[in-house]
C-alpha cells in the first residue's frame, strides 16, 4: 500500500523519528510529498559527538523539508534502561541486544506517547494492516530489530523507506534536494564502553590473547572466566530455548511451528521448528547460538515473533 493510500485513510499528523541520516530524512521527505502533516523528532540518547552533529544534521532537513522538529532527551532513560541492562547482562555471562531492547522500550514507547495518529521510522521493514513485512532490500532488512512490536502498535506504523532499496533511497536525497547525510558505517551500539571493561562472545576467536590457539569463545561465565575450545565444530548446536516470547498477532499459534529462524542480525535466516515448551530446533546445526541475543521467526516475508535465548 502506497503511501499517498495511507493518508486518505489516516489524513493526520504523522510523527517521524529523525536521526539526521540518509533513511529518516527521505522518511521524513517522502511523508511530506504524500501529503501527511509532518513532525520531526530528534531523540537526544547520549552525550557523544555523533548525537551531536545528528542534532545539527536534523535541524538543517526539517528545514529544508519544513517541519517542525521536537528535540526530546532521553539521556537519563536511555542511561537506566538501554546502558545499564547493557552491561548487567554482560556481567550475568550473556550477550545482548541494546537496539532490541532500544526500539521498544525508548524509540517507539516514547513515540507512541506523543500526540499522533502515525508513527514512522527510518527502518528498513515494512508494516501492513497489524503485520511486520521484511523490507524489499533484503541486504538492508531490519526487521530482526522490532519483533517486540504488536500488531496493534504496527497499525499506526509506518517505514517509508522498506518500500526502496538502499540505492533508490540514495536517489531520493537528489530528489528531495537534501544533503547527502551518510553516517560512516553502521554502530550496534551508539554508545561507549567503560574504559577497563572487555567484552568477548561466543564464538569469538580474535583478540583471546593465549599461547596455543587458536581458540573460540564457547561459553563465559558469571565472573567473566572464559570457556575456550580449539574445536570450531564445538560452536555448531542444533537447538536452542528462549524467553520473553512476543507474538506479533498476539494470538496464540499452532505448535510445532515451521519457520524460519535467525539467531542475529547478520546470519542468515534457517529452517526450524518452534515447540511449545520455547524449543528451537533447527535442520542444521547453527553457529555460536549466544544467550542474550534475540532469535526471530519468519513465516515468509512476515515476523512472526521473537524471544531472548536462554
Amino acid at each position: 500500500m502506497s503511501l499517498q493510500s495511507l493518508r486518505t485513510v489516516f489524513p493526520k499528523k504523522v510523527i517521524c523519528a529523525m536521526s539526521g541520516g540518509v533513511d529518516s530524512s527521505v522518511s521524513a521527505a517522502l511523508l511530506k510529498r504524500a501529503g501527511f502533516n509532518v513532525e520531526g523528532v530528534f531523540l537526544k540518547l547520549y552525550d557523544s559527538q555523533n548525537f551531536k552533529e545528528g542534532e545539527k544534521r536534523a535541524r538543517r532537513i526539517a528545514g529544508i523539508l519544513k517541519i517542525p522538529l521536537r528535540v526530546l532527551d532521553l539521556r537519563k532513560e536511555f542511561k537506566e534502561k538501554i546502558i545499564d541492562y547493557f552491561l548487567k547482562e554482560y556481567q550475568a555471562g550473556r550477550t545482548p541486544n541494546p537496539c532490541v531492547v532500544c526500539n521498544k522500550e525508548i524509540k517507539f514507547d516514547v513515540l507512541f506517547g506523543l500526540k499522533a495518529d502515525l508513527v514512522a521510522t527510518g527502518h528498513y521493514a515494512r508494516a501492513f494492516r497489524g503485520k511486520l513485512l521484511q523490507a524489499k532490500d533484503k541486504n538492508k532488512d531490519q526487521s530482526y530489530f522490532l519483533w517486540r512490536l504488536t500488531s496493534k502498535q504496527l497499525k499506526r506504523v509506518l517505514f517509508p523507506v522498506g518500500q526502496y532499496t538502499k540505492d533508490e533511497v540514495r536517489d531520493f536525497t537528489k530528489k528531495f534536494r537534501l544533503p547527502m547525510f551518510e553516517k560512516a558505517g553502521s554502530q550496534d551500539i551508539c554508545f561507549k564502553i567503560p574504559a577497563g571493561v572487555k567484552f568477548y562472545t561466543i564464538g569469538q576467536r580474535k583478540g583471546i590473547g593465549l599461547p596455543g590457539g587458536p581458540f573460540w569463545v564457547l561459553g563465559r561465565d558469571a565472573e567473566k572466566n572464559l570457556i575456550l575450545t580449539k574445536n570450531e565444530k564445538d560452536l555448531f548446536k542444533k537447538e536452542l530455548t528462549f524467553k520473553k516470547a512476543n507474538w506479533i498477532a498476539g494470538r496464540p499459534l499452532k505448535f510445532p511451528l515451521k519457520v524460519k529462524a535467525k539467531i542475529r542480525y547478520r546470519s542468515k535466516s534457517a529452517p526450524a521448528v518452534v515447540h511449545k515448551n520455547n524449543k528451537v530446533v533447527f535442520s542444521r546445526p547453527q553457529r555460536a547460538i549466544t544467550p542474550g541475543q534475540s532469535v526471530v521467526f519468519y513465516k515468509g516475508e512476515e515476523v512472526l515473533g521473537g524471544g531472548i535465548i536462554k
